[in-house]
């Protein structure tokens, strides 16, 4: 019912992503558009994830979301933070690998274990409905992104 897109924009002046998410939830605001992608990364010596963005729309709830040691898909759970992201202006968001807890589908599970960052398979990108949030998110959203990096 939702959709969202990663594109690439680029110009004489600078050269971006851009996320595009259209986010149609269900009455009780369960609901999600994003994007991943598969690959290994060791992030190893880094302490968290940048991203040098801006939000334009309405809402501007998005989440960052890794999963570790190729436990890519269902029945597994993610590693996620949310975020606000800066409306109109660009900004730094910081996001501490120390700070991404476990979900399963939208909603936090109890468990002890950590996001091994030695073995980061997927990271994804999503605008989030709110199910389990205090704001219900829905329509269309664009995340802007310069740059993206573990530091």
């Amino acid at each position: 019912m939702s959709k969202a897109v990663f594109v690439l924009h680029k110009n004489t002046e600078y050269r971006r992503a851009i996320f595009f998410a259209l986010l149609n939830p269900q009455p009780n605001g369960a609901g999600f558009a994003g994007i991943r992608s598969i690959g290994n990364h060791d992030l190893t010596g880094r302490t968290k994830l940048q991203l040098f963005c801006r939000g334009q729309g309405q809402f501007n709830g998005f989440k960052v979301v890794l999963r570790h040691k190729g436990l890519n898909d269902e029945p597994n759970y993610s590693f996620e933070q949310y975020f606000q992201a800066p409306k109109d202006e660009f900004a730094i968001r910081s996001l501490p690998f120390s700070e991404f807890k476990a979900y399963y589908r939208g909603k936090r599970v109890n468990n002890n274990e950590t996001l091994d960052i030695a073995h980061v398979s997927s990271i994804g990108l999503q605008m989030y409905g709110g199910v389990y949030q205090p704001i219900k998110q829905k329509g269309p959203a664009t995340l802007e992104i310069d740059w993206i990096r573990a530091v």
